[in-house]
Protein backbone atom coordinates (compact mmCIF):
# COMPACT_ATOMS: atom_id res chain seq x y z
CA UNK A 1 0.00 0.00 0.00
CA UNK A 2 2.61 2.12 0.56
CA UNK A 3 3.53 2.48 -3.09
CA UNK A 4 0.61 4.28 -4.22
CA UNK A 5 2.69 6.65 -2.63
CA UNK A 6 5.94 6.88 -4.04
CA UNK A 7 4.47 8.70 -7.33
CA UNK A 8 3.75 11.69 -4.73
CA UNK A 9 5.82 14.58 -5.62
CA UNK A 10 7.98 16.36 -2.18
CA UNK A 11 5.25 19.18 -2.16
CA UNK A 12 2.21 16.19 -2.02
CA UNK A 13 4.56 14.62 1.05
CA UNK A 14 4.46 18.25 2.69
CA UNK A 15 0.84 18.08 2.48
CA UNK A 16 0.07 14.97 3.81
CA UNK A 17 2.29 14.57 6.49
CA UNK A 18 2.86 18.78 7.63
CA UNK A 19 -0.51 19.96 6.02
CA UNK A 20 -1.30 23.28 3.92
CA UNK A 21 -2.03 25.58 6.84
CA UNK A 22 1.22 25.46 8.14
CA UNK A 23 2.97 25.92 5.05
CA UNK A 24 0.97 29.04 3.99
CA UNK A 25 2.26 30.95 7.58
CA UNK A 26 5.06 32.61 5.68
CA UNK A 27 2.47 33.46 2.89
CA UNK A 28 0.09 35.15 4.83
CA UNK A 29 2.55 36.67 6.74
CA UNK A 30 4.10 38.66 4.38
CA UNK A 31 0.71 39.34 2.70
CA UNK A 32 -0.68 41.34 5.61
CA UNK A 33 2.73 43.14 5.72
CA UNK A 34 1.53 44.47 2.71
CA UNK A 35 4.42 42.86 0.46
CA UNK A 36 2.48 40.68 -2.10
CA UNK A 37 5.54 39.70 -4.52
CA UNK A 38 7.39 38.21 -1.23
CA UNK A 39 4.20 36.88 -0.64
CA UNK A 40 4.22 35.18 -3.67
CA UNK A 41 7.50 34.03 -3.95
CA UNK A 42 6.76 32.01 -1.19
CA UNK A 43 4.30 30.25 -2.34
CA UNK A 44 5.48 26.47 -3.69
CA UNK A 45 5.35 25.77 -7.58
CA UNK A 46 3.40 22.95 -7.88
CA UNK A 47 3.09 21.22 -10.99
CA UNK A 48 -0.42 20.25 -13.41
CA UNK A 49 -0.26 16.84 -11.68
CA UNK A 50 0.15 17.78 -8.29
CA UNK A 51 -3.48 17.42 -6.29
CA UNK A 52 -3.06 20.97 -5.11
CA UNK A 53 -2.27 23.09 -8.55
CA UNK A 54 -5.53 24.55 -8.94
CA UNK A 55 -5.80 25.65 -4.96
CA UNK A 56 -2.03 27.05 -6.02
CA UNK A 57 -3.71 29.15 -8.87
CA UNK A 58 -6.21 30.80 -7.19
CA UNK A 59 -3.46 32.09 -4.46
CA UNK A 60 -1.27 33.53 -7.15
CA UNK A 61 -4.13 34.76 -9.00
CA UNK A 62 -5.54 36.51 -5.21
CA UNK A 63 -1.59 37.83 -4.34
CA UNK A 64 -1.29 38.74 -8.40
CA UNK A 65 -4.49 41.26 -8.08
CA UNK A 66 -3.47 42.34 -4.88
CA UNK A 67 0.31 43.46 -6.32
CA UNK A 68 -2.41 45.41 -8.88
CA UNK A 69 -0.16 43.07 -11.90
CA UNK A 70 -3.95 42.09 -13.81
CA UNK A 71 -2.71 40.54 -16.49
CA UNK A 72 -0.75 37.96 -13.94
CA UNK A 73 -3.90 37.45 -12.19
CA UNK A 74 -6.26 36.98 -14.90
CA UNK A 75 -3.50 34.32 -16.52
CA UNK A 76 -3.67 32.30 -12.81
CA UNK A 77 -7.61 32.55 -12.82
CA UNK A 78 -7.58 31.70 -16.55
CA UNK A 79 -5.59 28.98 -15.96
CA UNK A 80 -7.67 27.65 -12.28
CA UNK A 81 -11.29 27.97 -14.39
CA UNK A 82 -9.40 25.37 -17.44
CA UNK A 83 -8.78 23.06 -14.60
CA UNK A 84 -11.71 23.47 -13.19
CA UNK A 85 -13.64 22.67 -16.65
CA UNK A 86 -11.27 19.79 -17.43
CA UNK A 87 -12.24 18.28 -14.10
CA UNK A 88 -16.24 19.24 -14.58
CA UNK A 89 -16.26 17.74 -18.59
CA UNK A 90 -13.55 14.70 -18.82
CA UNK A 91 -14.64 11.52 -17.54
CA UNK A 92 -11.58 10.18 -17.74
CA UNK A 93 -10.80 12.42 -14.46
CA UNK A 94 -12.89 9.54 -12.62
CA UNK A 95 -10.27 6.83 -13.20
CA UNK A 96 -7.45 9.54 -11.93
CA UNK A 97 -9.71 10.42 -8.77
CA UNK A 98 -10.09 6.25 -8.18
CA UNK A 99 -6.20 6.18 -7.71
CA UNK A 100 -6.19 9.54 -5.97
CA UNK A 101 -8.58 7.80 -3.19
CA UNK A 102 -6.67 4.61 -3.32
CA UNK A 103 -3.59 6.83 -2.16
CA UNK A 104 -5.95 8.30 0.42
CA UNK A 105 -6.88 5.61 1.88
CA UNK A 106 -3.47 4.75 3.53
CA UNK A 107 -2.94 8.58 3.95
CA UNK A 108 -5.36 11.23 4.77
CA UNK A 109 -7.53 13.65 2.12
CA UNK A 110 -4.42 15.28 1.15
CA UNK A 111 -3.94 12.61 -1.97
CA UNK A 112 -6.97 13.88 -3.40
CA UNK A 113 -7.30 16.72 -5.77
CA UNK A 114 -8.19 19.94 -4.20
CA UNK A 115 -12.03 19.95 -4.78
CA UNK A 116 -12.79 24.33 -4.96
CA UNK A 117 -15.52 25.15 -3.01
CA UNK A 118 -18.67 27.05 -4.70
CA UNK A 119 -17.70 30.11 -3.07
CA UNK A 120 -14.35 30.07 -3.84
CA UNK A 121 -15.29 29.53 -7.75
CA UNK A 122 -17.60 32.51 -7.14
CA UNK A 123 -14.78 34.53 -5.87
CA UNK A 124 -12.49 33.79 -8.67
CA UNK A 125 -14.75 34.65 -11.07
CA UNK A 126 -15.39 38.16 -9.33
CA UNK A 127 -12.06 38.70 -9.38
CA UNK A 128 -11.33 37.95 -12.91
CA UNK A 129 -14.28 40.43 -13.48
CA UNK A 130 -12.16 42.93 -11.59
CA UNK A 131 -9.02 42.33 -13.73
CA UNK A 132 -10.72 42.53 -16.52
CA UNK A 133 -12.33 45.90 -15.40
CA UNK A 134 -9.21 47.48 -13.91
CA UNK A 135 -8.11 46.97 -17.63
CA UNK A 136 -10.77 48.87 -19.29
CA UNK A 137 -12.46 45.96 -20.03
CA UNK A 138 -16.27 46.27 -19.05
CA UNK A 139 -17.34 43.30 -21.72
CA UNK A 140 -14.88 40.58 -20.12
CA UNK A 141 -15.61 41.52 -17.15
CA UNK A 142 -19.62 41.28 -17.73
CA UNK A 143 -18.58 37.72 -19.26
CA UNK A 144 -17.13 36.46 -15.67
CA UNK A 145 -19.92 37.72 -13.59
CA UNK A 146 -22.19 35.45 -15.37
CA UNK A 147 -19.95 32.79 -14.93
CA UNK A 148 -19.71 33.71 -10.98
CA UNK A 149 -24.03 33.91 -11.09
CA UNK A 150 -23.89 30.66 -12.88
CA UNK A 151 -21.83 28.81 -10.07
CA UNK A 152 -24.25 29.68 -7.01
CA UNK A 153 -27.35 28.76 -9.43
CA UNK A 154 -25.32 25.64 -9.91
CA UNK A 155 -24.48 25.12 -6.38
CA UNK A 156 -28.16 25.88 -5.38
CA UNK A 157 -29.61 22.80 -7.62
CA UNK A 158 -27.07 20.58 -6.16
CA UNK A 159 -27.26 21.34 -2.77
CA UNK A 160 -30.39 19.21 -1.23
CA UNK A 161 -29.05 16.42 -3.04
CA UNK A 162 -25.66 16.24 -2.44
CA UNK A 163 -26.43 16.88 1.66
CA UNK A 164 -28.39 13.88 1.50
CA UNK A 165 -26.33 11.86 -0.45
CA UNK A 166 -23.42 12.22 2.15
CA UNK A 167 -25.29 11.53 4.82
CA UNK A 168 -26.55 8.30 3.70
CA UNK A 169 -23.17 7.21 2.73
CA UNK A 170 -21.79 7.92 6.50
CA UNK A 171 -25.08 6.11 8.02
CA UNK A 172 -24.55 3.28 5.92
CA UNK A 173 -20.30 3.32 7.17
CA UNK A 174 -21.49 2.45 10.62
CA UNK A 175 -21.18 6.39 11.92
CA UNK A 176 -23.34 9.11 12.09
CA UNK A 177 -22.78 13.24 12.47
CA UNK A 178 -24.16 12.81 16.24
CA UNK A 179 -20.58 11.07 16.87
CA UNK A 180 -19.42 13.98 16.63
CA UNK A 181 -21.72 16.16 18.92
CA UNK A 182 -19.82 16.16 21.83
CA UNK A 183 -16.43 15.82 20.80
CA UNK A 184 -15.94 18.21 17.57
CA UNK A 185 -15.25 21.84 18.37
CA UNK A 186 -18.38 24.07 17.47
CA UNK A 187 -17.98 26.44 14.41
CA UNK A 188 -21.52 27.86 15.08
CA UNK A 189 -19.80 31.43 15.98
CA UNK A 190 -18.14 31.66 12.69
CA UNK A 191 -21.26 30.41 10.83
CA UNK A 192 -22.88 33.05 12.25
CA UNK A 193 -26.40 33.17 10.24
CA UNK A 194 -25.32 32.08 7.07
CA UNK A 195 -28.09 29.46 5.61
CA UNK A 196 -25.44 27.69 3.10
CA UNK A 197 -22.07 27.74 2.28
CA UNK A 198 -21.98 29.52 -1.49
CA UNK A 199 -24.89 32.20 -1.24
CA UNK A 200 -22.58 35.21 -1.80
CA UNK A 201 -24.09 38.62 -1.60
CA UNK A 202 -21.10 40.19 -3.06
CA UNK A 203 -20.81 38.58 -6.22
CA UNK A 204 -24.75 39.35 -6.73
CA UNK A 205 -23.35 43.12 -5.58
CA UNK A 206 -20.59 43.02 -7.92
CA UNK A 207 -22.71 42.05 -10.50
CA UNK A 208 -25.62 44.57 -9.99
CA UNK A 209 -23.30 47.16 -10.44
CA UNK A 210 -21.43 46.44 -13.48
CA UNK A 211 -24.65 45.90 -14.82
CA UNK A 212 -25.41 49.30 -14.19
CA UNK A 213 -22.43 50.33 -14.98
CA UNK A 214 -23.34 49.09 -18.72
CA UNK A 215 -26.64 50.03 -18.77
CA UNK A 216 -28.84 47.09 -18.09
CA UNK A 217 -31.14 48.49 -15.13
CA UNK A 218 -32.92 45.12 -15.56
CA UNK A 219 -30.41 42.81 -15.08
CA UNK A 220 -28.49 44.88 -12.35
CA UNK A 221 -31.80 45.06 -10.54
CA UNK A 222 -32.06 41.01 -10.63
CA UNK A 223 -28.45 40.85 -8.83
CA UNK A 224 -29.33 43.52 -6.54
CA UNK A 225 -32.66 41.78 -5.21
CA UNK A 226 -30.88 38.28 -4.96
CA UNK A 227 -28.07 40.59 -2.59
CA UNK A 228 -30.62 41.80 -0.36
CA UNK A 229 -32.27 38.08 -0.27
CA UNK A 230 -29.12 37.01 1.51
CA UNK A 231 -28.44 40.93 3.64
CA UNK A 232 -31.76 42.42 4.11
CA UNK A 233 -29.79 44.71 6.86
CA UNK A 234 -27.58 46.29 4.17
CA UNK A 235 -28.71 49.82 3.90
CA UNK A 236 -27.27 50.39 0.87
CA UNK A 237 -27.99 47.45 -0.57
CA UNK A 238 -31.95 48.34 0.73
CA UNK A 239 -31.34 52.33 -1.78
CA UNK A 240 -30.21 50.50 -4.37
CA UNK A 241 -33.60 48.27 -4.60
CA UNK A 242 -35.92 51.25 -3.76
CA UNK A 243 -34.07 53.07 -6.60
CA UNK A 244 -33.90 50.64 -9.45
CA UNK A 245 -37.58 49.54 -8.90
CA UNK A 246 -38.92 53.10 -9.35
CA UNK A 247 -36.65 54.24 -12.12
CA UNK A 248 -38.00 50.84 -13.49
CA UNK A 249 -41.54 51.17 -12.85
CA UNK A 250 -41.44 48.14 -11.16
CA UNK A 251 -44.75 49.28 -8.48
CA UNK A 252 -45.72 46.38 -6.99
CA UNK A 253 -41.77 45.59 -5.81
CA UNK A 254 -41.34 49.33 -4.60
CA UNK A 255 -44.66 49.10 -2.44
CA UNK A 256 -43.32 45.50 -0.76
CA UNK A 257 -39.90 46.72 -0.23
CA UNK A 258 -40.87 50.05 1.14
CA UNK A 259 -43.05 48.20 3.83
CA UNK A 260 -39.86 46.39 4.70
CA UNK A 261 -37.15 49.18 4.08
CA UNK A 262 -39.21 52.72 4.62
CA UNK A 263 -39.91 54.89 2.01
CA UNK A 264 -38.02 55.95 -0.79
CA UNK A 265 -36.53 59.37 -0.77
CA UNK A 266 -35.23 59.98 -4.75
CA UNK A 267 -32.42 62.75 -4.95
CA UNK A 268 -32.39 64.82 -7.62
CA UNK A 269 -29.09 63.85 -9.81
CA UNK A 270 -28.08 66.95 -11.40
CA UNK A 271 -24.54 67.31 -12.02
CA UNK A 272 -23.90 64.54 -9.00
CA UNK A 273 -21.89 61.03 -9.76
CA UNK A 274 -21.86 58.04 -7.62
CA UNK A 275 -19.53 56.78 -5.64
CA UNK A 276 -18.95 52.57 -4.87
CA UNK A 277 -16.77 51.43 -2.28
CA UNK A 278 -15.71 47.50 -1.82
CA UNK A 279 -13.40 47.32 0.92
CA UNK A 280 -11.95 43.84 1.52
CA UNK A 281 -10.91 43.48 5.28
CA UNK A 282 -8.02 41.20 6.60
CA UNK A 283 -7.85 37.76 5.72
CA UNK A 284 -9.83 34.63 5.87
CA UNK A 285 -8.83 31.83 8.70
CA UNK A 286 -6.61 29.09 7.92
CA UNK A 287 -8.46 25.34 9.32
CA UNK A 288 -7.06 23.83 11.63
CA UNK A 289 -6.39 19.86 12.48
CA UNK A 290 -8.38 18.39 15.77
CA UNK A 291 -7.42 14.61 16.66
CA UNK A 292 -10.90 13.13 17.72
CA UNK A 293 -11.47 9.50 19.08
CA UNK A 294 -15.05 8.44 17.55
CA UNK A 295 -16.94 5.17 17.50
CA UNK A 296 -17.20 3.04 14.03
CA UNK A 297 -20.06 0.59 14.07
CA UNK A 298 -23.60 -0.14 15.38
CA UNK A 299 -24.25 -1.30 18.22
CA UNK A 300 -25.77 -4.75 17.27
CA UNK A 301 -22.63 -5.71 15.51
CA UNK A 302 -19.80 -4.07 18.14
CA UNK A 303 -18.25 -0.42 17.89
CA UNK A 304 -14.46 0.12 17.80
CA UNK A 305 -13.21 3.73 19.02
CA UNK A 306 -10.72 4.86 16.22
CA UNK A 307 -8.38 7.77 16.35
CA UNK A 308 -9.52 10.25 13.67
CA UNK A 309 -8.44 14.43 12.40
CA UNK A 310 -10.69 16.32 10.73
CA UNK A 311 -10.34 19.94 9.65
CA UNK A 312 -12.19 23.06 11.65
CA UNK A 313 -12.24 26.48 11.97
CA UNK A 314 -11.97 28.85 14.99
CA UNK A 315 -15.35 29.72 16.67
CA UNK A 316 -14.07 33.30 16.96
CA UNK A 317 -14.76 35.93 14.11
CA UNK A 318 -12.70 38.99 14.39
CA UNK A 319 -14.48 42.24 14.52
CA UNK A 320 -13.77 44.91 11.77
CA UNK A 321 -14.78 48.39 12.64
CA UNK A 322 -16.44 49.52 9.69
CA UNK A 323 -14.94 52.01 7.22
CA UNK A 324 -15.82 56.25 7.32
CA UNK A 325 -15.19 57.80 4.24
CA UNK A 326 -16.33 61.55 4.67
CA UNK A 327 -16.64 64.32 1.96
CA UNK A 328 -18.05 67.89 2.07
CA UNK A 329 -19.15 67.53 5.43
CA UNK A 330 -21.19 64.27 4.88
CA UNK A 331 -19.95 61.08 6.43
CA UNK A 332 -20.82 57.54 5.63
CA UNK A 333 -20.41 54.40 7.31
CA UNK A 334 -19.72 51.24 5.61
CA UNK A 335 -22.06 47.95 5.68
CA UNK A 336 -20.99 44.37 5.13
CA UNK A 337 -22.02 42.57 2.03
CA UNK A 338 -20.29 39.09 3.00
CA UNK A 339 -18.46 37.46 5.72
CA UNK A 340 -16.17 34.49 3.45
CA UNK A 341 -15.07 33.31 6.93
CA UNK A 342 -18.59 32.10 7.68
CA UNK A 343 -19.37 31.01 4.17
CA UNK A 344 -16.05 28.78 4.71
CA UNK A 345 -16.91 27.60 8.17
CA UNK A 346 -20.20 26.95 6.47
CA UNK A 347 -18.99 24.94 3.47
CA UNK A 348 -16.73 22.75 5.82
CA UNK A 349 -20.03 21.90 8.14
CA UNK A 350 -21.64 20.77 4.77
CA UNK A 351 -18.70 18.75 3.82
CA UNK A 352 -18.35 16.95 7.42
CA UNK A 353 -20.49 13.75 6.24
CA UNK A 354 -18.50 13.36 3.29
CA UNK A 355 -15.49 14.07 5.14
CA UNK A 356 -16.38 11.59 7.74
CA UNK A 357 -16.93 8.74 5.46
CA UNK A 358 -13.71 9.27 3.93
CA UNK A 359 -12.19 9.16 7.36
CA UNK A 360 -14.18 5.21 8.44
CA UNK A 361 -12.51 3.75 5.26
CA UNK A 362 -9.40 5.29 5.65
CA UNK A 363 -8.85 4.17 9.66
CA UNK A 364 -10.27 0.60 8.67
CA UNK A 365 -7.92 -0.10 5.80
CA UNK A 366 -5.01 1.35 8.01
CA UNK A 367 -5.53 -1.04 11.14
CA UNK A 368 -5.89 -3.69 8.00
CA UNK A 369 -2.46 -2.68 7.05
CA UNK A 370 -0.64 -2.68 10.82
CA UNK A 371 -2.40 -6.41 11.18
CA UNK A 372 -1.50 -6.92 8.22
CA UNK A 373 2.09 -6.01 8.51
CA UNK A 374 2.42 -7.21 12.61
CA UNK A 375 1.39 -10.88 10.38
CA UNK A 376 4.44 -10.91 7.83
CA UNK A 377 6.83 -8.81 9.56
CA UNK A 378 6.26 -9.41 13.84
CA UNK A 379 6.66 -6.77 16.22
CA UNK A 380 8.90 -4.53 13.70
CA UNK A 381 5.83 -4.74 10.87
CA UNK A 382 3.61 -3.64 13.74
CA UNK A 383 5.60 -0.37 15.30
CA UNK A 384 6.30 1.16 11.58
CA UNK A 385 2.75 0.85 10.81
CA UNK A 386 1.69 2.34 13.85
CA UNK A 387 3.86 5.04 13.55
CA UNK A 388 2.71 5.54 9.86
CA UNK A 389 -0.66 5.62 10.84
CA UNK A 390 0.19 7.85 13.26
CA UNK A 391 2.33 10.26 11.41
CA UNK A 392 -0.22 10.20 8.27
CA UNK A 393 -3.31 11.06 9.99
CA UNK A 394 -3.97 14.68 8.80
CA UNK A 395 -6.90 16.63 8.10
CA UNK A 396 -7.00 18.26 4.61
CA UNK A 397 -6.42 22.10 5.62
CA UNK A 398 -6.14 23.18 1.81
CA UNK A 399 -8.79 26.09 1.70
CA UNK A 400 -8.50 29.33 -0.65
CA UNK A 401 -6.57 30.98 2.47
CA UNK A 402 -5.33 34.54 1.06
CA UNK A 403 -9.27 35.19 0.73
CA UNK A 404 -10.48 38.55 2.40
CA UNK A 405 -11.82 37.74 5.92
CA UNK A 406 -15.36 40.56 5.00
CA UNK A 407 -16.00 42.34 2.29
CA UNK A 408 -18.18 45.66 2.87
CA UNK A 409 -19.69 48.04 0.58
CA UNK A 410 -20.80 52.12 0.60
CA UNK A 411 -22.40 53.87 -1.62
CA UNK A 412 -22.48 57.78 -2.00
CA UNK A 413 -23.52 60.55 -4.10
CA UNK A 414 -21.27 63.67 -4.46
CA UNK A 415 -20.63 66.52 -6.65
CA UNK A 416 -19.10 66.00 -10.31
CA UNK A 417 -15.67 67.09 -10.85
CA UNK A 418 -12.66 66.86 -8.97
CA UNK A 419 -13.28 65.34 -5.09
CA UNK A 420 -11.39 64.63 -2.00
CA UNK A 421 -12.61 61.37 0.21
CA UNK A 422 -11.00 60.55 3.52
CA UNK A 423 -11.09 57.34 4.44
CA UNK A 424 -11.21 55.87 8.02
CA UNK A 425 -10.57 52.42 8.86
CA UNK A 426 -9.23 51.05 11.90
CA UNK A 427 -7.06 53.81 13.40
CA UNK A 428 -5.48 55.18 9.56
CA UNK A 429 -6.85 57.53 7.44
CA UNK A 430 -6.28 57.98 4.27
CA UNK A 431 -7.58 60.78 1.60
CA UNK A 432 -8.52 60.09 -2.05
CA UNK A 433 -8.51 62.47 -4.91
CA UNK A 434 -10.88 61.31 -7.54
CA UNK A 435 -12.68 63.09 -10.48
CA UNK A 436 -16.42 62.14 -10.22
CA UNK A 437 -18.18 62.15 -13.75
CA UNK A 438 -22.07 63.60 -13.83
CA UNK A 439 -24.15 61.08 -13.69
CA UNK A 440 -21.72 58.11 -14.06
CA UNK A 441 -20.59 55.77 -11.66
CA UNK A 442 -16.83 55.44 -9.85
CA UNK A 443 -15.80 52.48 -8.32
CA UNK A 444 -12.84 52.09 -6.15
CA UNK A 445 -11.63 48.69 -4.64
CA UNK A 446 -9.75 48.90 -0.96
CA UNK A 447 -7.85 46.55 0.62
CA UNK A 448 -6.92 46.95 4.28
CA UNK A 449 -5.10 43.88 5.08
CA UNK A 450 -2.99 43.71 8.51
CA UNK A 451 -0.44 46.96 8.60
CA UNK A 452 -1.44 47.29 4.50
CA UNK A 453 -4.33 49.56 3.20
CA UNK A 454 -4.54 50.28 -0.83
CA UNK A 455 -7.48 51.45 -3.45
CA UNK A 456 -7.60 50.82 -6.93
CA UNK A 457 -10.15 53.84 -8.61
CA UNK A 458 -11.93 53.08 -11.80
CA UNK A 459 -14.35 55.54 -13.62
CA UNK A 460 -17.46 53.13 -15.43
Amino acid sequence: MFSTLFGCSSLQFADIFQGYSSQMQAVKTAQRQGDFIKAQTLLAERSKNDGSYVLNLLERGRLAFLAANWQASQNNFAQAYSELEEQRNKAKIQLSRGIEKLGASVSNDNAISYQVPYYEQSMLHSYQALNYLFQHDLTGALVEIRRANLVQENALKAYQGDIYNTKNSLYESGMNTDSLANTYPSMAGAIGQVKNGFQNAFTFYLSGILYEASGELNDAYIDYKRAIEIYPENTYLQQDILRLASKLGMTEDLEHFQRRFGKYQSKPAGSQGQVVFLIEKDIVNSKQDVSLNLPIGRSNNGVKFFSFSLPVYSENLPQHSSTIVKNSGQSYQSNEIVRLQSLAAKDLQEQLPALLTRQVVRVVAKEQMRQKLSREAGDVGNILASIYNIASERADTRSWSTLPDQVDILRMQVPAGKQVLQVQINTKQQDINLDVKPNKMTLIYYSAIGNYTGYQVINL
